[in-house]
């Protein structure tokens, strides 16, 4: 794991961009301030994880500045399709950048928050975020970074004292603000409001800033930020597309559906974030949709791929007044055969196998194969990668025909770790899921008692897998608290 620093090393970096690109904001001031949940794990990766409860509190409950950093939070301007239709009346509604800083990696981070108050991008909403929502925020980030997706970590949960009504949960709800950590919050509607209103230069601008900050180390996807227009905006739409397309393929992988896929929720980074009416799959069903308002099924499951395209091209519209169109297009070539191969290396990554040989054919035929076997059996879906972990059956019900054809290519594969399942993980019967009714269960007894513990058990799995499934051990369990104490807002 790498070394944290000792404290945090602050940044400033989006306030480069101008005033055009965000609007100052004051934090909402709540009646109270319960810390529910702190992720020292995340935490220790910027160098927060020695903070005082007093001061954690003070910082994400309150947003005292930090040394070095904002001085008053940021809410980021940005427009967006939704559903396929143009919004020009978006923007940070709920939330804003708290402040900047580096990871033990020297990468660029930002601290994000949701339910702070509102913002002028509100319009008619209260600016606020049930604690249930945070909950399964909570639940959202922890599965998926278990499985290996890019995703945001959630922070810091601190309940705020305030009753919400709103009309998809039991009202009045509990409230509770959150902050995120994540690399960035630049999204494709970043872009996309710069070029409805014809701000060609503020959309050289952003890539180049774009470009500096979080293409400037990485293998393969370095970006040279003073490269001339012409070469830089193709290279960036290249890098950004071959990152969202990795995280398509993980989430299909996970068996996760995001629910919004609208244009805004893609970040220039392509890490995974905002998670709103989501869903892990019961068993392998490629019309799942997570959002109840999604009644065309737009961004079901299956149809993931396509809505991360879509948007890739979205980013590409904002370019054509800079860029021959041919050139652009060039740049998203790529995006399905990158697809292909991070879902196969990503199937092969929860299997806990590696085929020996790059072979796009096999892969290709091992997707499909073991898709199809999920589907005709009707296996829970996280079930099947914890029976067959090490690339053979740890339990009978697997001697179908679609089950033996996936088995064949699992005996040409070779183990990712010698000694993996010696973990304690696959020592349990049942895999680590998160359906929508583990969800509910695990809501039941806050709402009803006041009861974590029941989340703390869940989380404490999580980790364990999460540990199981890469290799290395996660020493940093997450902070859950069932204590009454509250302090004055």
């Amino acid at each position: 794991m790498p070394q944290a620093w000792d404290t945090l090393r602050p940044a400033t970096a989006h306030q480069e961009l101008g005033e055009k690109f965000y609007r100052h904001v004051d934090p909402a001031s709540f009646p109270e301030l319960q810390l529910r949940y702190r992720n020292d794990d995340a935490a220790f990766s910027v160098g927060l994880n020695n903070l005082n409860k007093s001061a954690w509190v003070d910082h994400f409950g309150r947003f005292v500045p930090f040394y070095g950093s904002y001085k008053t939070p940021l809410a980021l301007c940005y427009h967006g399709h939704q559903f396929g239709h143009y919004n020009p009346e978006l923007g940070d509604g709920r939330g804003f950048l708290f402040a900047q800083c580096f990871d033990n990696t020297s990468r660029l981070m930002d601290l994000g928050t949701k339910g702070s108050g509102t913002t002028p991008f509100s319009r008619k909403g209260d600016g606020r975020l049930t604690l249930k929502g945070a909950v399964r925020e909570i639940l959202a980030t922890e599965m998926l970074e278990a499985l290996g997706v890019n995703t945001s970590r959630t922070l810091s949960v601190i309940e705020t004292g305030e009753r919400l009504q709103r009309q998809d949960e039991p009202s009045p709800a509990r409230s509770a603000v959150l902050v995120r950590l994540s690399h960035s919050h630049i999204r494709i509607g970043s872009f996309q409001r710069l070029f409805y209103h014809g701000d060609v230069a503020g959309i050289e601008l952003l890539a180049r800033h774009v470009a500096k900050h979080y293409y400037n180390q990485g293998v393969g996807d370095y970006i040279d930020a003073e490269a001339e227009t012409e070469v830089l905006l193709p290279n960036l739409l290249h890098a950004v597309s071959v990152r969202i397309a990795k995280t398509a393929a993980n989430w299909m992988a996970a068996g996760f559906v995001h629910g919004v896929l609208n244009t805004d929720n893609f970040n220039i980074t392509g890490e995974s974030f905002d998670y709103g009416p989501w869903r892990f799959l019961p068993n392998f069903d490629a019309e799942l949709t997570a959002a109840y308002f999604d009644e065309t099924g737009r961004y079901a499951y299956g149809r993931q791929p396509d809505a991360a395209l879509w948007a890739v091209c979205r980013l590409a519209d904002c370019f054509v007044s800079l860029v021959p169109k041919v050139e652009l297009e060039n740049s998203l070539q790529n995006f399905f055969p990158e697809f292909e191969s991070a879902l196969a290396a990503a199937l092969q990554r929860r299997l806990g196998i590696n085929f020996e040989s790059v072979d796009n054919n096999r892969d290709a035929a091992f997707v499909d194969q073991l898709f199809t076997a999920a589907k005709s059996s009707n296996y829970g879906y996280d079930q099947i990668f914890h029976d067959l972990y090490g690339g053979k059956p740890r339990v009978d019900g697997y001697d179908a025909d679609d089950w033996r054809s996936v088995l064949g290519y699992l005996a040409d594969a070779k183990l990712m770790r010698v000694d993996a399942l010696e973990h304690s993980h696959f020592r349990q019967k049942n895999a680590v899921s998160m359906t929508i009714n583990d969800v509910e269960n695990l809501w039941a007894p806050i709402a009803a008692a006041d009861d974590w513990m029941p989340l703390k058990r869940k989380l404490t799995k999580i980790r364990n897998m999460r540990a199981a499934l890469s290799g290395h051990s996660v020493s940093l369990m997450p902070k859950i608290t069932n204590s009454s104490n509250k302090l004055s807002g």
